[in-house]
């Protein structure tokens, strides 16, 4: 929204959000993940303010696209940030990057390729399935 001045110059308004009393507002969390084919397969590279549920989607073929057409599933790094714009700014630059250092970067979180969500989501994933 922005105002008139006597100069015609136009000020912004600048907006607050209401963070009194929402703390989740405050603290949302976002991550940059990398999902995998396999050990050194085809990788993806994606943002989500939900890892669970983005999982589960990924998993389950819900969404239509790269990851369900090459079997692109399996969580091999991820990277949390409560600002939503460092978390785009990263997944871009890791999306710039080359296969090599997305591939230094998931050695480095997790040298054995172990499917991540299955260790963090185990049972909320399985009690999801189970309500559907």
């Amino acid at each position: 929204m922005s105002f008139p001045t006597r100069s015609g110059i136009q000020n912004r308004a600048i907006v607050i959000p209401d963070l009194i009393g929402n703390p989740e507002k405050i603290m949302k969390p976002y991550y940059v993940y990398i999902l995998a084919s396999r050990r050194n397969g085809t990788l993806y590279v994606g943002i989500t303010n939900d890892l669970q549920r983005r999982m589960y989607e990924h998993k389950n073929g819900l969404i239509e696209g790269f990851t369900k057409k090459y079997g692109v599933h399996m969580l091999v790094y991820y990277d949390e940030t409560s600002d939503v714009n460092a978390a785009i700014a990263r997944e871009k630059h890791i999306k710039g990057w080359n296969r090599a250092w997305k591939l230094q970067i998931i050695e480095a979180m997790n040298p054995e390729w172990k499917d991540l969500a299955a260790d963090l989501f185990t049972d909320e994933m399985d009690s999801r399935s189970s309500r559907e």
